[in-house]
């Protein structure tokens, strides 16, 4: 047995014995070893038993003939499939085995805006590659800086003229996501804008950021900004091409003049003193005491004192005018000046902004806009306050809250004053030509829609208001969509009308009067018009986008999931 194993063994590597016997026919016939043998193999001589025809190999776990299988157990639902499609249409919440659905958002389904807004609220991972390839070979060194550098550059210009934070990361996403850069992440809050770039994740991110230090007031510059990222999503524009067209931009001069804008002052506020009940005397009065104050405004500007103190100077004329005519001539509604002196000076502009911000999700810029706000009307408070308390309590002044606004039902007057005041609005900031007679109409159909409810119908101001401001915001977010442009040339001139100027006014009055209660519930319905304004505008810029289409097959524009209670 040992002599078995040990030739056995030494004929096991090649190159031994066993291959010098490998063709010799005893070597064959030699009887195994026990190792080489099975307990099933037959004994050398016998004969291996015939297969038999009808034997066929079987399972325990095999049906047996005749039985017909189960048809096949379909996959559960789940509560987040959406409706009216099958469970191979569903969104699950892990990658499927098949990799993500491809989503088609080409140009030619939806304007840029929805098709990047769609694109922003999907995580990054689920979102669509690029359309078009990066565009490096064109460019000396690496192309990613440069495009984050265009992107933050327009987004800083939108910023600065007041838009949205939601739109201003939709428009950046849309930049980088058409030069190619498919894996990135804008962010924005009150002034600092970040970008970054990851090509894929074993790669180092690319993350750059601007300061936006100045903003100022110019729906010219903010159009010029949104035709030339719609070229650069509809028509490819290069780099230098971009970068051209953005410098161009810049560059470019207010479309009016220093003295037009203070015309405007005057004739926005004499509009808005014959919107509340004021006659030819009145409108001249508002008139000059808001250019005046627009004068003194520019000067406190250009001495370099902050914005507080510049809207504090603006307020001091068209608050003495006021008190002067009520002192001379106590027939004369002088109140009606101090009222359009406060319609020219409200931040309706960054009030919508920032509540619209807050609808949206921003909270940390939305809390910032607000806060904004908020200064700047503590500042018209103090510069009104200090002339209604030496007109009141020092000079004799006869103003009082409830003769103060005389309630007329003048359709006709307060129609063209409406239109008058979005008119001026529209100029003073800075609108093109073409949109200005576009937003005035629109500041009329306002106008005609809450009167319409408020003294025909007898309807709460509040929802009125509320009511106006959602057609204005709707009709202002189609012709947007329409002309590839932004939307706040169309709505923020025309909500002018409905500012709750002339409730600020009671409630200073009031507080000049040291009657606290009148003049903090007055504050509130100021406060809750403001709200409705707000509100308003960001709803029907909602149901705009509602009636248009939604771009790719079931890339729905998804909203945050807020909690419930928990």
């Amino acid at each position: 047995m040992v002599a078995d194993r040990q030739r056995g063994g030494g004929g096991s590597g090649p190159g031994g014995p066993a291959d010098d016997r490998a063709g010799d026919p005893a070597e064959d016939r030699k009887p195994q070893s026990d190792e080489a043998r099975s307990a099933f193999t037959p004994p050398l001589g016998v004969p291996l038993p015939p297969v038999p025809e009808d034997e066929h190999p079987t399972s325990e776990f095999a049906l047996p003939e005749g039985v017909a299988p189960e048809p096949g157990i379909e996959p559960e639902g789940s509560a987040f499939t959406r409706p009216g499609a099958g469970p191979a249409a569903s969104f699950p919440a892990f990658t499927p085995p098949h990799g993500i659905p491809k989503v088609s958002l080409i140009k030619e389904e939806a304007p840029w805006q929805d098709r990047m807004r769609t694109m922003l609220r999907m995580p990054l991972a689920e979102r669509p590659v690029p359309d078009r390839p990066a565009r490096q070979e064109e460019e000396a060194g690496p192309a990613v800086p440069r495009v984050l550098d265009l992107t933050l550059r327009i987004g800083e210009l939108l910023l600065a003229g007041g838009e949205g934070a939601e739109d201003v990361e939709t428009a950046m996403l849309g930049v980088a996501h058409a030069y190619g850069l498919g894996r990135c992440e804008p962010t924005v809050t009150f002034t600092l804008l970040t970008v970054s770039y990851q090509a894929s994740l074993v790669d180092d991110p690319v993350t750059a950021h601007r300061t936006v230090r100045r903003r100022g007031t110019d729906y010219t510059r903010l159009n010029a900004v949104y035709r030339l990222i719609h070229d650069i999503a509809s028509q490819g524009l290069t780099l230098e091409e971009a970068y051209g067209r953005l410098a161009e931009i810049r560059r470019n001069r207010h479309p009016y003049p220093g003295w037009a804008l203070t015309l405007a002052s005057g004739l926005l506020a004499g509009a808005a003193s014959m919107l509340v009940g004021g006659g030819p005397v009145v409108f001249l009065a508002a008139a000059v005491g808001a250019m005046l104050g627009d004068r003194l405004a520019w000067l406190a500007a250009g001495r370099g004192l902050p914005e507080f103190y510049q809207f504090v100077a603006a307020a001091l004329p068209p608050a003495a005018m006021g008190v002067a005519l009520s002192a001379s001539r106590p027939d004369i509604q002088a109140s009606a000046v101090i009222t359009g002196g406060l319609f020219a000076l409200i931040p309706g502009r960054a009030l919508v902004a920032g509540v619209q911000d807050g609808l949206t999700g921003f909270y940390i810029t939305a809390a910032a806009r607000l806060l904004e706000v908020g200064y700047l009307i503590v500042g018209i408070v103090c510069g009104v306050l200090v002339v209604l308390y030496g007109g009141v309590h020092i000079g004799g002044g006869t103003l009082n809250p409830e003769a103060a606004l005389q309630h007329r039902e003048r359709p006709v007057i307060q129609i063209i004053a409406a239109m008058l005041l979005a008119f001026a609005f529209a100029v003073l900031l800075q609108q093109e030509r073409h949109t200005v007679w576009v937003t005035t109409l629109n500041g009329g159909v306002a106008w005609v829609i809450y009167a319409a409810l408020a003294d025909t119908m007898r309807a709460d101001p509040v929802p009125a208001t509320a009511v106006a401001a959602g057609l204005v915001g709707l009709f202002g977010q189609l012709l947007a969509r329409y002309r590839h442009a932004s939307a706040l040339p169309y709505i923020t001139a025309a909500i002018g009308p409905l500012l709750p100027g002339s409730a600020v006014y009671f409630a200073l009055l009031n507080f000049a009067k040291n009657e606290l209660n009148t003049g903090i519930s007055s504050l509130t319905k100021a406060a809750a018009l403001a709200l409705a304004i707000a509100i308003g505008v960001n709803l029907g810029s909602e149901m705009a986008r509602l009636f248009l289409k939604v771009p790719g097959e079931g890339a729905g524009r998804r909203a945050a999931k807020r909690t419930r209670g928990f």
